[in-house]
């Protein structure tokens, strides 16, 4: 039996964004883990499907790839306790985790979303990938203008205003090479959520992804 997202889970998310209190959630503390569950199971089924193309994510396991709910509120104006969303990050483990390009699953009703790529890297890695965009520009062009990854992605990301240091400011590829984060998003509505198929298209968005985030990770890792 395939695993599914309940629709119970996407109505804990949105009951404890009206109730963001720890006397609720303690109260109700049945009803995330009954969703972590939920989302646990679904995750190693997307594991599983994307191991079939990337073997990079093969021994990862759901429990060690979802974000704890618990908040940081230690610098933060927002005090409430509690995230509103699940979120898994499916990347390669390793020395360079944080580094590496990857997937990431983002549960949270009216506002869930699948991306790619890396969102925070170090500086070395950062000019690493802009270097190899600036060299081999017609092949990062070449991903991002196929058909099918145009149809189901949008790449975002913060900007420098110019071209940064020790670039042409006249490179063809000047305005990829501007890009602080190199990551990819795909919006997902509620009921693509509750898609009895939602595994199925999920781990196809991810074969999209894969050489985006190949052609990052070769950058970082040479």
């Amino acid at each position: 039996m395939k695993n599914v997202i309940n629709p119970e889970t996407l109505n804990f998310l949105s009951t404890l964004e009206i109730n963001n209190n720890r006397e609720w959630f303690n109260e109700n503390k049945q009803l995330y883990l009954q969703a972590k569950e939920n989302v646990e199971n679904v995750v190693n089924e997307i594991i599983s499907g994307v191991s079939e193309f990337d073997k990079s994510v093969e021994r990862l396991e759901a429990k060690n790839c979802i974000f704890r709910i618990y908040k940081d509120t230690r610098f933060s104006k927002d005090k409430t306790p509690y995230k509103t969303n699940i979120g898994a990050s499916l990347v390669e483990k390793g020395p360079k985790t944080l580094n590496h390009a990857g997937y990431y699953v983002h549960l949270e009703p009216s506002k869930s979303f699948l991306a790619g790529g890396v969102y925070m890297t170090e500086s070395k890695n950062l000019k690493a990938i802009r270097e190899k965009i600036s060299s081999q520009g017609e092949d990062f062009l070449k991903i991002l203008n196929k058909k099918s990854f145009k149809d189901h992605l949008e790449l975002r990301g913060d900007k420098l205003v110019k071209v940064p240091q020790g670039f042409d400011k006249e490179n063809p590829m000047g305005d990829y090479l501007k890009f602080k984060q190199y990551t990819v998003f795909h919006q997902l509505s509620d009921e693509a959520i509750l898609d009895g198929d939602f595994v199925k298209n999920t781990v196809k968005v991810f074969k999209e992804i894969y050489p985006f985030n190949h052609f990052l990770n070769e950058a970082i890792n040479n």
